[in-house]
Formats: structure tokens, sequence, C-alpha cells
């Protein structure tokens, strides 16, 4: 049984080994072509599959990479679409919902490493739809708009708006990645799909309920 999960595989660009062993490499296209640049360009998943309706339990994965489509600007038949997919209109709703599934196929204690380029959309407007709060993360490339950034599925990293007693991300006493100044990250939403977490509801007037 594979324990890794790349639900946008692509051409398996940044993967060492293309061939991983333990890995579930998943896209929803098949595509062979030659690039701009003379490159072959191939994208063969394993499983064919839409990563916002996955048909994978709950649980099944250690460690799930997730590099959806970054940029809403391309044609749909130019080169950069057909290297790295396009997102839709509905982006928003899109990645949403495989932050959701991602999180669902996790099991509890499990790790998202999520990558993303803002060349199109800023990487705070995204995480204002994950529901975890970020570990930690990296920025690479030329420009520094490539973001590697780590999730763990556990209760403890659940983002729920509006807890008084809550550290502010980036603070003296929580010095990690500093979260969008909005502060309604992930408001209403379980982002496992998961009762097991038993997510408690911040009162009106302070503490939990």
């Amino acid at each position: 049984m594979n324990k890794i999960l790349d639900p946008c595989c692509g051409s398996r660009m940044f993967w060492f080994d293309k061939n991983c062993p333990g890995v579930e490499f998943c896209d929803n296209r098949e595509l062979s072509d030659t690039l701009c640049d003379g490159r072959k360009l191939e994208v063969k998943p394993d499983v064919k599959m839409d990563f916002r309706d996955m048909k994978f339990a709950k649980g099944s994965y250690k460690l799930v990479v997730f590099d959806p489509p970054h940029m809403n600007s391309l044609g749909k038949n130019s080169w950069m679409a057909k290297k790295y997919g396009v997102l839709g209109e509905t982006w928003r709703d899109d990645l949403r919902k495989g932050f959701s599934e991602c999180f669902r196929v996790l099991e509890d204690g499990g790790v998202l490493v999520f990558k993303w380029n803002e060349s199109d959309i800023k990487v705070r407007e995204v995480l204002e739809l994950v529901g975890y709060k970020p570990l930690f993360g990296h920025k690479s490339g030329k420009l520094m708009k490539t973001h590697w950034i780590t999730f763990m599925k556990s209760a403890e990293f659940v983002q729920i708006a509006n807890h008084s007693h809550q550290t502010k991300p980036g603070s003296e006493s929580n010095p990690g990645m500093a979260l969008p100044k909005s502060s309604n990250v992930g408001i209403g939403f379980n982002p496992a799909g998961d009762t097991s977490l038993n997510l408690k509801k911040p009162h009106p007037k302070g503490g939990e309920e």
C-alpha cells in the first residue's frame, strides 16, 4: 500500500525518482507533447482523478504533496498551461475542496507539503482556504515567488477564528510563519471532514463551548 500521495503530479518535475516506490502519482490529465524549447512533456499518472474528489479512503496516507495549478491567466493551449495546468474562475472553491480532500486522506499526524507560486495569486489568499495553520515554509526560485509550506493533520493546528486566547502568528511568543491578517481563516471549515478531531467552537464571551 502506497503511503505517499501526489494528487497533482503533472510531469513529476520536482521528484528525484519519478517512479519513486511507495508514491501514488495522480493527475486529472494524461498528456504527451513537445514544449516550445523542444523538451518532451509526459503527464502519465498512476491514477487519473480530480483532486477535489479523491477516491481514496480516509486516513490512507502518511504524506501528501499538493502542487495544484497556480495560474489563472493562461491560455488553455499555452505551453505553461500544458506544463502546470490552469485554474478556473472557481479556483477558491476548487482549492478549498482540494485541501479538504488532502487532509481527509491523511492519517492523524500525517504531513501535507504544499507548493505554490504566487505569480498570479498571492499565497496569503490561498492560506485562507486551508483550515490548518502552516508550521514552517521556504521561498525559492529566481524571484522568490515559489513557496513550500508544511502542515500537519492535528487538532492543535486547526485554524479556528476568534479564539480570545490565541497568540497572534508572528509575535514574540509565536514566531512562526505569519498568516494572513484576516481573523477568519478557516472559519466554519473542518478541513479533514473528520469528527474525530473534536473541534470546539469559540464562545462569544471567551473560552470554549
